[in-house]
């Protein structure tokens, strides 16, 4: 069932959410995503900053509307923050997968949250972590 399950979002994801993009289909995804699974999703602080920034360049958001995401953020969902564990495994994790920097503390916090899917756009599809977290591409794939 739906309701046993975590799924963590990637910035990628909420940027879609938030600015409609060239592609009105990948926007229209990721927000039908958000609002079926909103009482589960999960992100980090890294994530939240990486959205706020972008939002600040791309969608000439002021800091006052900064301020309510950030809120909104942390009150709607259960956001992780990035501490010295999770920075550890996200360095064990680029040993043994071709991840960034920044995409494998974004992993290592999905795993931290005990998330059961991560939803990225630029992550490998379909691979399973530690046997218990898949990346999924939702613009790709059939939404879970």
């Amino acid at each position: 069932m739906i309701e046993d399950f975590k799924f963590f979002l990637d910035s990628n994801i909420w940027l879609y959410v938030f600015i409609e993009s060239q592609d009105v289909e990948k926007s229209r995804r990721c927000r039908e995503l958000v609002g079926k699974l909103r009482p589960q999703i999960c992100l980090s602080s890294q994530v939240i900053g990486e959205v706020c920034v972008n939002l600040i360049r791309k969608a000439n958001f002021d800091e006052t509307r900064i301020r309510q995401l950030i809120s909104r953020f942390y009150y709607d969902h259960e956001v992780v923050s990035i501490e010295h564990g999770i920075l550890l495994k996200a360095s064990e994790l680029r040993e043994q997968h071709p991840f960034s920097f920044w995409d494998s503390v974004v992993v290592s916090s999905a795993l931290a949250a005990n998330a059961s899917i991560l939803y990225s756009e630029d992550m490998q599809d379909g691979l399973l972590l530690e046997r218990r977290l898949k990346i999924a591409n939702p613009i790709k794939n059939q939404i879970v």
